[in-house]
Protein backbone atom coordinates (compact mmCIF):
# COMPACT_ATOMS: atom_id res chain seq x y z
CA UNK A 1 0.00 0.00 0.00
CA UNK A 2 1.15 3.63 -0.82
CA UNK A 3 1.54 5.47 2.48
CA UNK A 4 -0.88 8.82 2.47
CA UNK A 5 1.10 11.72 4.13
CA UNK A 6 -1.86 14.02 2.83
CA UNK A 7 -4.44 12.37 5.02
CA UNK A 8 -2.73 13.57 8.21
CA UNK A 9 -1.35 16.67 7.05
CA UNK A 10 -3.26 18.01 4.06
CA UNK A 11 -0.79 21.40 3.79
CA UNK A 12 2.20 18.85 2.96
CA UNK A 13 3.75 20.09 -0.54
CA UNK A 14 6.60 17.65 -1.20
CA UNK A 15 7.85 14.62 0.23
CA UNK A 16 11.07 11.65 -0.39
CA UNK A 17 9.84 8.94 -1.75
CA UNK A 18 11.13 5.38 -3.70
CA UNK A 19 9.88 3.84 -6.11
CA UNK A 20 7.35 0.95 -6.22
CA UNK A 21 6.83 0.74 -10.04
CA UNK A 22 6.54 2.60 -13.22
CA UNK A 23 5.04 1.94 -16.83
CA UNK A 24 3.14 3.62 -19.19
CA UNK A 25 0.16 3.46 -16.93
CA UNK A 26 1.69 5.58 -13.83
CA UNK A 27 4.51 5.60 -10.72
CA UNK A 28 3.16 3.65 -7.90
CA UNK A 29 5.31 5.20 -4.93
CA UNK A 30 6.19 3.76 -1.34
CA UNK A 31 4.84 7.25 0.01
CA UNK A 32 3.32 10.42 -1.19
CA UNK A 33 1.28 13.66 -0.79
CA UNK A 34 -0.76 13.44 -4.27
CA UNK A 35 -4.35 12.62 -3.70
CA UNK A 36 -5.85 10.30 -5.83
CA UNK A 37 -9.06 11.53 -7.51
CA UNK A 38 -11.99 10.38 -5.24
CA UNK A 39 -15.23 10.93 -3.13
CA UNK A 40 -15.51 14.18 -5.87
CA UNK A 41 -12.40 15.66 -5.27
CA UNK A 42 -9.98 16.11 -8.57
CA UNK A 43 -6.35 14.09 -8.30
CA UNK A 44 -3.28 16.23 -7.82
CA UNK A 45 -1.27 17.03 -10.27
CA UNK A 46 2.56 18.31 -10.30
CA UNK A 47 6.42 16.11 -10.67
CA UNK A 48 8.78 14.00 -9.35
CA UNK A 49 11.85 15.49 -9.05
CA UNK A 50 14.52 12.67 -10.60
CA UNK A 51 17.90 12.07 -9.73
CA UNK A 52 20.45 14.48 -11.74
CA UNK A 53 17.88 17.02 -11.92
CA UNK A 54 15.21 15.70 -14.61
CA UNK A 55 11.35 16.07 -13.77
CA UNK A 56 8.67 14.00 -14.46
CA UNK A 57 5.44 15.72 -15.34
CA UNK A 58 2.28 14.85 -13.10
CA UNK A 59 -0.91 15.33 -14.63
CA UNK A 60 -3.19 12.81 -12.48
CA UNK A 61 -3.17 11.19 -9.52
CA UNK A 62 -5.92 7.67 -9.34
CA UNK A 63 -6.33 4.56 -7.18
CA UNK A 64 -4.81 1.72 -8.37
CA UNK A 65 -7.63 -1.32 -8.99
CA UNK A 66 -7.71 -4.39 -8.98
CA UNK A 67 -8.48 -7.01 -11.84
CA UNK A 68 -12.41 -7.12 -10.37
CA UNK A 69 -12.19 -2.74 -10.85
CA UNK A 70 -12.43 -2.17 -7.37
CA UNK A 71 -10.04 0.22 -5.93
CA UNK A 72 -6.96 -0.51 -3.85
CA UNK A 73 -4.48 1.08 -1.30
CA UNK A 74 -1.79 2.03 -4.19
CA UNK A 75 -1.80 5.56 -5.37
CA UNK A 76 -1.11 5.64 -9.16
CA UNK A 77 0.69 9.27 -10.38
CA UNK A 78 -0.15 9.68 -14.05
CA UNK A 79 2.38 10.73 -16.00
CA UNK A 80 1.84 13.70 -18.61
CA UNK A 81 2.10 12.22 -22.30
CA UNK A 82 4.95 12.11 -23.93
CA UNK A 83 7.93 11.24 -21.18
CA UNK A 84 8.74 7.51 -22.29
CA UNK A 85 12.12 7.79 -22.02
CA UNK A 86 11.72 9.06 -18.40
CA UNK A 87 9.18 6.44 -17.52
CA UNK A 88 11.70 3.46 -19.23
CA UNK A 89 14.65 4.93 -16.86
CA UNK A 90 12.55 4.44 -13.78
CA UNK A 91 13.32 1.49 -11.74
CA UNK A 92 12.16 0.07 -8.47
CA UNK A 93 13.85 1.20 -5.50
CA UNK A 94 14.78 4.36 -7.09
CA UNK A 95 14.74 7.84 -4.70
CA UNK A 96 12.38 10.72 -5.95
CA UNK A 97 10.70 13.96 -4.72
CA UNK A 98 7.24 14.11 -5.04
CA UNK A 99 6.11 17.95 -5.35
CA UNK A 100 2.21 18.85 -5.90
CA UNK A 101 0.91 21.99 -7.66
CA UNK A 102 0.16 23.35 -4.57
CA UNK A 103 -1.39 26.41 -5.89
CA UNK A 104 -4.22 24.08 -7.82
CA UNK A 105 -4.17 21.60 -4.97
CA UNK A 106 -4.63 24.70 -2.08
CA UNK A 107 -7.90 25.94 -4.80
CA UNK A 108 -9.11 22.25 -4.07
CA UNK A 109 -8.54 22.54 -0.75
CA UNK A 110 -10.77 25.60 -0.20
CA UNK A 111 -13.55 24.29 -2.35
CA UNK A 112 -13.88 20.81 -0.48
CA UNK A 113 -13.96 22.36 3.00
CA UNK A 114 -16.44 25.25 0.84
CA UNK A 115 -18.76 22.11 0.57
CA UNK A 116 -19.18 21.36 4.33
CA UNK A 117 -20.16 24.25 4.79
CA UNK A 118 -23.21 24.21 1.88
CA UNK A 119 -24.11 20.78 3.90
CA UNK A 120 -24.69 23.13 6.78
CA UNK A 121 -26.86 25.54 5.05
CA UNK A 122 -28.64 22.69 3.13
CA UNK A 123 -29.09 20.14 5.18
CA UNK A 124 -30.57 17.40 3.11
CA UNK A 125 -28.95 14.27 1.89
CA UNK A 126 -25.65 14.52 -1.21
CA UNK A 127 -26.33 12.54 -4.09
CA UNK A 128 -23.31 14.30 -6.24
CA UNK A 129 -19.97 16.21 -5.88
CA UNK A 130 -17.64 17.42 -8.27
CA UNK A 131 -14.88 19.38 -6.72
CA UNK A 132 -12.26 21.17 -9.43
CA UNK A 133 -9.78 23.97 -8.91
CA UNK A 134 -12.01 26.32 -11.10
CA UNK A 135 -15.61 25.60 -9.35
CA UNK A 136 -17.28 22.91 -6.72
CA UNK A 137 -20.72 21.46 -7.12
CA UNK A 138 -23.12 19.68 -4.58
CA UNK A 139 -26.14 17.42 -5.92
CA UNK A 140 -28.85 17.77 -2.76
CA UNK A 141 -31.71 14.97 -2.64
CA UNK A 142 -34.55 17.72 -2.30
CA UNK A 143 -37.49 18.82 -3.84
CA UNK A 144 -37.58 22.46 -2.39
CA UNK A 145 -36.17 25.37 -4.39
CA UNK A 146 -32.93 27.13 -3.15
CA UNK A 147 -32.21 30.79 -2.94
CA UNK A 148 -28.68 31.86 -4.50
CA UNK A 149 -28.28 35.11 -2.85
CA UNK A 150 -29.45 33.78 0.12
CA UNK A 151 -26.67 30.37 0.33
CA UNK A 152 -24.04 33.25 -1.07
CA UNK A 153 -24.81 35.13 2.14
CA UNK A 154 -24.79 32.23 4.17
CA UNK A 155 -21.91 30.99 3.02
CA UNK A 156 -19.94 34.57 3.44
CA UNK A 157 -21.07 34.54 7.13
CA UNK A 158 -19.65 31.01 7.77
CA UNK A 159 -16.42 32.02 5.66
CA UNK A 160 -15.47 35.28 7.81
CA UNK A 161 -16.54 33.63 11.19
CA UNK A 162 -13.43 31.45 10.93
CA UNK A 163 -14.49 28.26 12.00
CA UNK A 164 -11.65 25.75 12.71
CA UNK A 165 -11.35 22.47 10.88
CA UNK A 166 -10.57 18.94 12.81
CA UNK A 167 -9.45 16.01 11.59
CA UNK A 168 -10.87 12.90 13.62
CA UNK A 169 -11.52 9.40 13.55
CA UNK A 170 -14.65 7.07 14.51
CA UNK A 171 -15.27 3.55 14.83
CA UNK A 172 -16.96 1.61 12.20
CA UNK A 173 -19.29 0.80 14.96
CA UNK A 174 -19.51 4.34 15.90
CA UNK A 175 -20.37 5.12 12.76
CA UNK A 176 -23.19 2.22 12.53
CA UNK A 177 -24.71 3.51 15.64
CA UNK A 178 -25.13 7.03 13.70
CA UNK A 179 -25.64 6.17 9.70
CA UNK A 180 -27.09 9.92 9.35
CA UNK A 181 -23.38 11.35 9.71
CA UNK A 182 -23.31 10.08 6.49
CA UNK A 183 -24.34 12.82 4.36
CA UNK A 184 -23.80 11.48 0.66
CA UNK A 185 -25.99 8.85 -1.11
CA UNK A 186 -23.49 8.12 -3.59
CA UNK A 187 -20.47 7.62 -1.73
CA UNK A 188 -19.98 5.26 1.55
CA UNK A 189 -17.01 6.05 3.79
CA UNK A 190 -13.84 3.19 3.68
CA UNK A 191 -14.26 0.45 5.80
CA UNK A 192 -11.91 -2.10 7.26
CA UNK A 193 -9.57 -0.60 8.89
CA UNK A 194 -11.77 -0.85 11.83
CA UNK A 195 -11.80 3.49 12.43
CA UNK A 196 -13.35 6.24 9.66
CA UNK A 197 -11.77 9.52 9.52
CA UNK A 198 -13.66 12.31 9.97
CA UNK A 199 -13.91 15.80 9.33
CA UNK A 200 -15.26 18.47 11.74
CA UNK A 201 -15.97 22.24 11.31
CA UNK A 202 -16.66 24.84 14.54
CA UNK A 203 -15.11 25.05 18.01
CA UNK A 204 -18.44 24.81 20.50
CA UNK A 205 -20.71 25.75 17.78
CA UNK A 206 -21.19 22.27 15.38
CA UNK A 207 -21.28 23.42 12.00
CA UNK A 208 -20.33 20.49 10.03
CA UNK A 209 -19.43 16.89 11.30
CA UNK A 210 -19.05 13.84 8.72
CA UNK A 211 -16.75 11.14 7.99
CA UNK A 212 -14.38 12.33 4.58
CA UNK A 213 -11.69 11.31 2.90
CA UNK A 214 -10.67 14.57 0.94
CA UNK A 215 -8.49 17.62 1.96
CA UNK A 216 -9.31 20.59 3.32
CA UNK A 217 -8.01 23.79 4.94
CA UNK A 218 -7.58 24.44 8.56
CA UNK A 219 -9.87 27.63 8.81
CA UNK A 220 -13.16 28.79 7.07
CA UNK A 221 -11.15 31.80 6.87
CA UNK A 222 -8.65 30.58 4.58
CA UNK A 223 -11.68 29.53 1.77
CA UNK A 224 -11.95 33.18 0.74
CA UNK A 225 -14.86 34.72 -1.23
CA UNK A 226 -16.79 32.10 -2.78
CA UNK A 227 -20.32 32.23 -4.44
CA UNK A 228 -23.16 30.36 -5.26
CA UNK A 229 -23.00 30.92 -9.28
CA UNK A 230 -25.73 28.56 -10.06
CA UNK A 231 -28.93 26.36 -8.55
CA UNK A 232 -30.49 24.19 -11.22
CA UNK A 233 -33.05 21.84 -10.74
CA UNK A 234 -31.56 18.25 -12.23
CA UNK A 235 -34.66 16.38 -11.68
CA UNK A 236 -37.74 16.27 -9.75
CA UNK A 237 -35.67 15.20 -6.57
CA UNK A 238 -32.44 16.92 -7.35
CA UNK A 239 -31.56 20.80 -7.01
CA UNK A 240 -27.56 21.37 -7.97
CA UNK A 241 -25.89 24.28 -6.15
CA UNK A 242 -22.73 25.12 -7.98
CA UNK A 243 -20.27 27.24 -6.62
CA UNK A 244 -17.31 29.31 -7.59
CA UNK A 245 -14.64 31.87 -7.24
CA UNK A 246 -16.07 35.63 -6.15
CA UNK A 247 -15.15 37.94 -8.97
Amino acid sequence: MTDDLFRSDAYLRDCQARVVRADEAGIVLDRTVFYPQGGGQAGDSGHLALAGGRELVIADTRKAKDAEGRATDEIVHVPAPGQSELLAALKPGDAVTARIDWERRHKLMRFHTATHLLCHLVPQPVNGCSITPEYARLDFHMTDPLDKEALTTGLARLVVAGHPLAVGAITDAELDANPALVKSMSVQPPRGTGTVRTIRIGDGESIDFQPCGGTHVANTREIGPVVVTKIEKKSATTRRVVLGWAP
